[in-house]
């Protein structure tokens, strides 16, 4: 039998460990379980950390031909909780740096005071198996980056009652957005 893990957390090495935790509190609805040494942990849920912040002055940092993780993502129920994380944030200043539809996820992108990436995202698809077809499909595979949206234009159409369906769509964000860049351009 095999045995699938199950994502436990991420350490960041940083020199702005206070700005940092500030920032993933809010990004999250996280606290911190425990600070100090150089060392802060934080979590979201039943987990005792997520994420691990540490800032030791000797430990030596990246070079620059050091490999880097390009973001890490974390999930939402459904449409509604992303939107509403969304405007949590906004209201802290916290915006996406960018609204990405890939198809089958709806993604937003933020960037932490460090400036590594983490996306914020909804599954498109109600099973793993839909999402994969979709990902074997000519639109993913025409573009599996996928198109820019406007999420305040996605939170106006949900108040008006669009379904979330019709919103976690490329059609979608090509209508009502179209002269966005491709998020490949910047």
């Amino acid at each position: 039998m095999t045995l699938t893990p199950k994502f436990a957390h991420v350490v960041f090495q940083t020199s702005q460990p206070d700005a940092m935790r500030e920032w993933y509190c809010a990004l999250l609805g996280a606290h911190v379980v425990y600070e100090g040494h150089g060392l802060t942990f934080i979590t979201f849920d039943d987990e005792h950390h997520r994420i691990a912040l540490a800032h030791i002055p000797d430990l030596e940092r990246k070079s620059a031909r050091t490999a880097l993780v390009n973001h890490v993502a974390y999930t939402f129920d459904s449409l509604d909780d992303l939107l509403d994380r969304y405007l949590e944030l906004r209201e802290k200043g916290i915006e996406p740096w960018k609204p990405v539809q890939h198809g089958v996820t709806t993604s937003l992108y933020y960037e932490d005071p460090d400036g590594n990436h983490v996306e914020m995202q909804v599954d498109n698809f109600a099973t793993a198996d839909e999402a994969t077809a979709y990902m074997r499909g000519p639109e993913y595979d025409a573009d599996p980056i996928g198109v820019r949206y406007r999420p305040e234009l996605m939170v106006e159409a949900r108040r008006a009652g669009v379904p979330a369906a019709e919103l976690q769509t490329r059609a979608w964000a090509l209508k009502t957005s179209p002269e966005l860049p491709h998020p490949m351009a910047d």
